[in-house]
């Protein structure tokens, strides 16, 4: 059984499908370098997934003695068939993935194992509903988000969301070979460096999965919806990367949202949605991979971006948390600090990007798959294209955040800006948002100089607005 993006023994599907299907099963993981090798040398994701296989490979040797792991690092689509080779095996199993890429390398790794007589079985695990099993009346896809919805409500029964029970098939997990190198490899082996990961006390594995999951069941989720959008209070759930990763079933967590949402919970109602959506763009991909790199809209391709000196240097301000705007520079400073970004913020940078620096979508949303623990390509995607008005179910172009108002709704007090601006934390908080605005008189109370110790912005919201309403015009030219 190859484990990809699903890091975890229980309620397995592949490693359930594989343990009802043979008589042993061996359980191996590839640090794939196909993928690794671009990445910065200390990246919180790799040292994520590899505390999580120390975890996984304790769940094993629980279930069954002299079980474990079988680790590689090398390309996956050369180290996977010839590990399957050393292993004597007749079947590989392993969890679907829709990424282009990932398809892309399943391919050659099935025609490898073919010419060995080794079959690829694959099956659904990342997602409740995937590819086809959710259309339209006419068969077609859905591009707008509420009829999806209503659609995966009304399919939805308790078969669709039960467990996969690994554990009372585990006596087919076979001892790993004596002559086989087995655990789990240092970061120093994969050639990478920690990071503050540790610090973060973000919990890894699936142990870490289940006791966030716990917390947020029993004290947080059923004031989910009243406090969700406010990044200064313990309101999500912080499984993203838990879910992306699989170190967290997500029928575990559909099971537990949905059955709450029965019993009456608006909190279990509204999270529920958010895995929907999840789903939801999952499902684009599958339907529409030309919305890797391209506007799931074509007309929106004609949008015509910044570029130049002057685009460079606000792509660069808006990077580092330097746009003069409090509430998208804490926010920079957070996912650049932490590998997390809070969802409503998420959308108030991304807006700020595409809409007030009349910056590509593109380049944001490749700074998020760098920098973000959950990154995941289909979330990602589908949450730029949203944010630019160019996606399916879009935000219209003409609404456009006001990143001000924005802060004054969502952190009125500024507790979150002045968790990761030290230097406006004096600032009153009717003046906090928009420093720029303060007297000097005040600001100089606040010991803050404009300028020196935090930027004036880089662009005003009024005139920005005007100038993208004018740029998405050519979107209508081009219909």
């Amino acid at each position: 059984m190859w484990l990809r993006r699903d890091l975890r023994a229980d309620d397995n599907a592949a490693l359930y499908h594989a343990l009802t299907a043979a008589r042993h099963v061996f359980v191996g993981f590839v640090f794939d370098r196909s993928i690794l090798d671009p990445l910065p040398r200390a990246d919180r994701r790799v040292e994520f997934i590899r505390e999580s296989l120390l975890d996984v490979d304790a769940q094993l040797r629980a279930l069954a003695p002299g079980a474990g792991l079988v680790v590689r690092h090398g390309l996956a689509s050369d180290a996977l068939p010839r590990l399957a080779r050393e292993l004597h095996v007749q079947a590989v199993y392993c969890s679907h993935d829709d990424d282009p890429a990932a398809l892309a390398r399943d391919a050659t790794v099935r025609g490898a194992l073919a010419e060995a007589g080794i079959a690829l079985h694959t099956s659904k695990d990342h997602v409740v509903f995937e590819r086809r099993e959710l259309l339209t009346q006419s068969g077609g896809s859905y591009s707008v988000f509420t009829p999806y919805k209503n659609a995966w409500l009304r399919k939805i029964d308790a078969h669709h969301v039960q467990s996969h029970p690994v554990a009372r098939h585990a006596a087919a997990l076979a001892p790993l070979p004596a002559n086989m190198p087995a655990g789990v490899p240092t970061l120093s082996d994969i050639d990478f460096l920690p990071t503050n990961l540790a610090t973060l006390k973000l919990p890894t594995g699936p142990s870490g999965a289940e006791a966030l999951l716990d917390d947020f069941l029993v004290h947080r989720i059923d004031d989910y919806a009243a406090t969700r959008d406010y990044p200064a209070v313990k309101g999500p759930s912080y499984l993203s990367t838990h879910l992306r990763f699989g170190t967290l079933s997500i029928r575990r967590a559909a099971r537990e949202a949905w059955q709450r949402m029965q019993g009456g919970s608006r909190g279990a109602e509204v999270w529920l949605s958010e895995l929907i959506w999840r789903d939801f763009y999952h499902q684009v991909l599958h339907h529409h991979p030309h919305v890797v790199g391209h506007a799931f809209k074509p007309e929106y391709d004609h949008v015509r971006w910044e570029h130049g000196k002057h685009a460079e240097e606000h792509f660069a301000a808006w990077c580092e948390g330097r746009t003069g705007y409090p509430l998208v520079d804490a926010a920079m400073h957070q996912i650049n600090q932490t590998g997390y970004m809070h969802n409503r913020l998420r959308m108030v940078v991304a807006s700020f990007l595409t809409k007030d620096l009349g910056i590509d979508w593109r380049r944001g949303e490749a700074y998020f798959a760098i920098h973000l623990n959950d990154f995941d390509l289909a979330a990602n995607n589908g949450g730029w294209q949203w944010a630019a008005s160019t996606g399916c179910d879009a935000q219209p172009y003409f609404r456009i955040f006001n990143p001000v108002s924005q802060s004054q709704k969502f952190d009125p007090e500024g507790k979150f800006i002045r968790r990761y601006l030290p230097q406006l934390a004096r600032l009153p908080d009717e003046l906090i948002h928009a420093p720029w605005l303060a007297r000097p008189i005040d600001l100089a109370a606040a010991g803050v100089e404009l300028s020196r110790d935090y930027p004036a912005p880089i662009v005003e919201h009024e005139r920005a607005r005007a100038k993208t309403l004018e740029r998405y015009a050519a979107v209508k030219t081009a219909r």
